[in-house]
């Protein structure tokens, strides 16, 4: 023998417990088998294997690993324990350079890493890191962060998926068309896609609503109505189209930081006029004023949202006085785009909120002001079902479904029950490919 499993082994059994598919069907299961990091077996057919480990959930509910698909771990894990929207008084908020040499940006990772496995989060998207932030005031987004990703990568350390988007100009700031060109034009690293997929590109277009930065249509109270970042000869509009032009050309997905209306059109533009591209779908990251309009067409063209309902709950007020109660209130559709079926991420864009999932959930709840066990699942899938469409990989992650990787998260209780903050249900254990990265009795 060779110490592979037979056809009638498993690596780990989980059973007693309440297992959430969140296949087509919404499928609940009492039993799953891992074998080799994948799920080989659930229900039934899962206990009748012989399994060299077995895991009694003891009454828990497993989901599938959550996936923040709009996450800054580098910096995040720089910062920690200290958030943007938190009780730290400003005068304390970390400033400057956070990491200067290597290790420290490897300890950066290796904390978020970390966090991420006490939270249950198996995946997420790292937005941004690149040379266009070589020059960068905190040293969390460059050329070098790269490189610590890429070792960590390679020396098989990490303990959550990575989907990592290159950065070819400043984070939240502008970008030069030619270096963009130069940039876009450069090969990505040769990397394990299961663990470090390098799919696309960010393309910051406007600020934020609050600030009156965002790219609108009707004016701020001021008169003025925003403006697009990107910079090039031709003007700033010619600038962001090329970018995405020039992105779609090279086979990129493409993920825009878009809050305003004009932002958002700009894009849509863009996408209807060329054929569909890439592996994976291009969304729009923040999305606050997107109309319905938009948001159908957003699903026509096969592209999605990464929205984040809990900086909406901290912005709200703040926002409220640039934007004016009409337009406030339309603001942040969250209803719309998933009564619509439009690819739609629950993110956190930590550090500026938290990472916890559960918190980010129950801000959903509040933004649609309903809570019902069928909301409860339709948002855990989009922390769940829809980022890994969003990373272009539904073929093999995101569900508890047979020949897909065993990612899970076991909660105390289970989460799509209404009636119940999900901020208040414990986290028990994160498997991340069948292997256990968090377990809370450790």
């Amino acid at each position: 023998m060779n110490g592979t499993p037979r056809g009638d082994e498993a690596d780990l059994l989980l059973h007693g417990g309440r297992i959430r598919t969140f296949d087509a069907q919404g499928s609940v299961v009492d039993a799953l088998a891992v074998r080799a990091g994948r799920i080989v077996a659930t229900g039934r057919d899962a206990l009748r294997l012989r399994a060299a480990q077995t895991l009694d959930l003891d009454g828990r509910t497993a989901i599938p690993g959550v996936n923040d698909a709009h996450l800054h771990a580098a910096w995040l894990g720089a910062r920690w324990p200290h958030l943007f929207f938190s009780e730290t008084p400003p005068h304390e908020q970390p400033s400057g350079r956070l990491v200067h040499t290597q290790e420290e940006r490897r300890d950066a990772l290796r904390r978020a890493w970390r966090l991420l496995a006490e939270l249950g989060i198996t995946s997420y998207t790292e937005p941004g890191i690149g040379p266009g932030e070589d020059e960068g005031e905190t040293g969390c987004f460059g050329t070098a962060m790269m490189d610590a990703y890429l070792e960590l990568h390679r020396a098989g350390s990490q303990t959550a998926r990575v989907t990592l988007l290159r950065l070819f100009g400043e984070l939240d700031g502008t970008a030069d068309l030619a270096a963009f060109e130069r940039g876009i034009r450069t090969p990505k690293p040769d990397t394990d896609l299961r663990w470090l997929a390098v799919t696309g590109v960010k393309i910051f277009a406007d600020g934020i609503p609050p600030m009156s930065t965002a790219w609108v249509s009707a004016p701020y109270p001021d008169g003025t109505t925003g403006a697009l970042l990107p910079r090039g000869a031709d003007g700033a509009l010619h600038a962001y189209r090329r970018m995405i032009s020039l992105a779609l050309e090279c086979g990129e997905q493409v993920a825009v930081h878009a809050t305003g209306d004009r932002s958002i059109e700009e894009f849509l533009r863009v996408l209807e006029d060329r054929p569909a591209s890439g592996s994976a779908p291009h969304y729009v990251v923040h999305a606050d004023l997107a109309s319905a309009e938009q948001i159908a067409r957003m699903r026509a063209v096969g592209a999605g949202f990464a929205v984040q309902p809990l900086i909406a709950e901290h912005t709200r007020a703040w926002a409220g006085a640039q934007l004016g109660p009409a337009r406030a209130a339309a603001a942040w559709p969250l209803h719309e785009m998933i009564a619509s079926g439009t690819l739609t991420t629950i993110t956190s864009d930590a550090p500026i909120a938290t990472p916890d999932w559960r918190v980010g959930l129950d801000a959903s709840l509040a933004l649609l002001d309903r809570d019902d066990a069928g909301t409860r699942e339709q948002l855990l899938r989009r922390v769940t079902v829809d980022p890994a469409r969003q990373d272009g990989a539904d073929s093999w992650k995101g569900t508890l479904e047979v020949g897909k990787v065993a990612d899970v998260a076991v909660l105390d209780e289970d989460p799509a029950e209404p009636g119940r903050a999900i901020a208040a249900i414990g986290i028990s254990r994160t498997i991340v490919d069948g292997r256990t990265v968090f377990a809370a009795d450790r």
